[in-house]
């Protein structure tokens, strides 16, 4: 893939990954620390399991933030292909938890955002893979 496109997607992506954290960090604190809000159902008797949204949303930011500023290189593509491989699977492994906040557009938008990230950065990574091969003979 040209160095231009392949940044455009690694920003693009962590322009996603800011935004989606940021509400999930939003959702996740008014369930865990108010008890409102779409997570209040599943957080409700038990607050301090918002651990685990709160640590995977803020890392997220994170991550987000860090591809905003960092310089472009395609290795970013494997990485970034991980990141949502992790992120869509652990959406479809705790599906339930979409259902029983009545909150399934969100799973269905992030979860196959997270998927189509993976075969954009692959598709990615291949390209600059035959690209820096072809430049190479």
């Amino acid at each position: 893939m040209d160095p231009f496109f392949g940044k455009i997607l690694v920003r693009f992506n962590a322009g996603f990954l800011i935004l989606a954290s940021v509400g999930g960090l939003a959702t996740d604190i008014a369930g865990s620390f108010f008890g409102t809000g779409a997570e209040a159902v599943l957080l409700g008797n038990a607050p301090g399991t918002g651990i685990g949204f709160i640590e995977a949303h803020g890392l997220a930011l994170i991550i987000g933030v860090t591809l905003w500023r960092i310089a472009y290189s395609r290795t970013w593509h494997a990485f970034l292909a991980a990141v949502h491989l992790l992120l869509g699977t652990a959406n479809l492994a705790f599906w339930q938890f979409f259902i029983a906040a009545d909150v399934l557009v969100v799973g269905y938008v992030t979860t196959a955002a997270h998927f189509l990230f993976v075969v954009a950065h692959l598709a990615a990574l291949a390209g600059s893979a035959r690209l820096a091969a072809s430049s190479s003979h």
